[in-house]
């Protein structure tokens, strides 16, 4: 295929970068990447050693000395080229995070899309580091706080969104002066070398220190959990599930260091009598097949009042019935295939525990065979009608399941229904009634990060913040001012008098 060959993807690749050049070690154990479009190897992948990690770790700290006493719009320029650099390489890239993972193309494409928007909008934002400044009580005093760079982010991507995640994280962590450490998902490592082989260039031209953006490709049980316990990373920034998470968490926090948590999320649509079905109907398809519902913001819930369940059960099982499921790589088909069997196999046994709650399979459901479907990793997106207390509904299935609960009673009933989770990511309303909207997004509404009105629960933009609450993790990627959560804050106190007062008026004469 053209586009791997333009990405420098060779039939066997390295596992570690120092962002211009590659480690050639063949110690780790190999990685043979399927695609799970048509179960075909696309190449191999020598997983780096812990000895690798230790020199790309050391090739770090030392461009971290220099890239911070580079004035920030400078770096904000580096920026500004990756993000031309990624807009030559858009549709090659596009094309193989659609193939190495089983998105559709224009999903493919969109990701690297909000690779760019990242870049443009890290560029603005090298400009507007800013502090406060604040009033003292003492007499010719002036206070004000500052942010610094913090050193090395680590940043651990999952396999969902291959590229994007880590651009949210580098581009935003290079502008405020600190490097980056990517460690990819093992399921998609070469998006990971595709992009390390598009920035090289960039960094080569403006010489530039090995380490500023690096890469290493390994296991967890090893280089992964030397990571986790490196008090040379400040911070790490870890997507992926809820018991991943956790035990990053714990690891991190033993050695008093920063985390980031983006995790499991258990998306839920509130649809009250005054929704508007010509809206909320797409929303909801979309929220629920899209990526085969493999998003973390993926619709899993659809909560709606008994007045209108019949007709919204009915209008999405004739919507259901209309998608066309195949090669991601065919722009007419609208679902493409789940990761990988083990996916696959989560699909069917939560099909299986829901039925075995009580719960009744209205559509879908069934692992696709035959032309077409060699790889294993299709199935029909399921609709089940299910109660928000079944075992299954309380968990996220990382596949395209829609479970429809039935609420009775007013907005608030349904919103209590929506925060009955452990998760706190995503969630919206659609309705035409303002006061059950801003009720939704009131303080004792949803209990999301992300809440949303007349619009589904994915495709969140990069302008705003991104993240969750209670399992979901906590901290924010991404937009708004989640640029100061990869900076150490600093405050100030200035006398410019010739007397020394005390805070709180104390005295203290010697």
């Amino acid at each position: 295929m053209d586009f791997l060959s333009e990405l420098g993807i060779k039939e066997v690749n390295f596992g570690a970068s120092t962002g211009q050049h590659w480690l050639e070690s063949t110690g780790g154990s190999e990685l043979a990447i399927h695609s799970p479009v048509d179960g075909k190897l696309i190449a191999r992948v020598h997983q780096a050693t812990e000895e690798d990690y230790e020199t790309i770790i050391a090739k770090a700290q030392e461009a971290f000395v220099m890239w911070r006493l580079i004035p920030a719009p400078k770096r904000g320029e580096i920026v500004r080229q990756i993000g031309n650099r990624l807009r030559d390489y858009k549709d090659p890239l596009g094309k193989l995070v659609s193939y190495e993972m089983g998105k559709s193309l224009q999903e493919g494409l969109g990701e690297v899309q909000e690779m760019i928007d990242i870049c443009d909008f890290a560029v603005g934002l090298s400009r507007q580091l800013y502090g406060f400044t604040m009033h003292s009580e003492r007499d010719e005093h002036r206070m004000y706080d500052q942010y610094h760079p913090l050193g090395i982010v680590l940043t651990i991507s999952a396999f969902n969104f291959p590229v994007a995640v880590w651009s949210w994280n580098a581009m935003i962590a290079a502008v405020c002066g600190d490097v980056n450490l990517w460690k990819p998902s093992s399921k998609v490592p070469l998006t990971a070398i595709a992009c390390q082989n598009i920035i090289a260039g960039v960094l080569a031209d403006n010489d530039l220190p090995e380490g500023l953006f690096s890469l290493v490709i390994g296991k967890g049980s090893t280089v992964g959990e030397r990571m986790l316990n490196d008090k040379r990373i400040p911070l790490v920034s870890v997507t992926g599930s809820t018991s991943v998470g956790r035990h990053a968490n714990e690891v991190i926090a033993r050695r008093f260091g920063r985390a980031i948590l983006e995790l499991g999320g258990n998306n839920a649509i509130i649809l009250t009598p005054q929704a508007n079905l010509k809206m909320a109907i797409p929303a909801m398809v979309f929220g629920a097949v899209g990526t085969a519902g493999q998003r973390c913001t993926t619709t899993r819930r659809l909560i709606i009042h008994e007045e209108i369940y019949d007709q919204v059960r009915d209008a999405l099982i004739k919507a259901y019935g209309t998608l066309r499921i195949g090669t991601p790589l065919d722009e007419n088909n609208h679902v493409g295939p789940l990761i990988d069997k083990a996916a696959v196999s989560m699909f069917v046994k939560a099909i299986e525990m829901a039925g075995k709650e009580g719960g009744t399979l209205l559509y879908g459901g069934e692992v696709l065979e035959g032309e077409g479907f060699e790889s294993g990793c299709y199935v029909r997106p399921a609709i089940i009608e299910a109660e928000n207390g079944f075992e299954i509904v309380q968990e996220e299935t990382f596949a395209p399941i829609l479970y429809l609960i039935k609420y009775r009673g007013d907005v608030h009933d349904a919103i209590a229904i929506q925060n009955g989770v452990v998760q706190g990511l995503s969630s919206s309303i659609f309705t035409d009634n303002l006061q059950e909207a801003e009720a939704f997004l009131s303080h004792r509404g949803s209990d999301c990060g992300i809440a949303n009105v007349n619009i589904g629960t994915s495709g969140a933009e990069i302008g705003g913040a991104f993240g969750g609450e209670k399992e979901t993790g906590g901290g924010r990627e991404s937009g708004s001012d989640a640029w100061k959560a990869y900076m150490r804050r600093q405050t100030n106190t200035i006398n410019y008098g010739a007397k020394l007062p005390l805070a709180q008026g104390i005295k203290f004469d010697i």
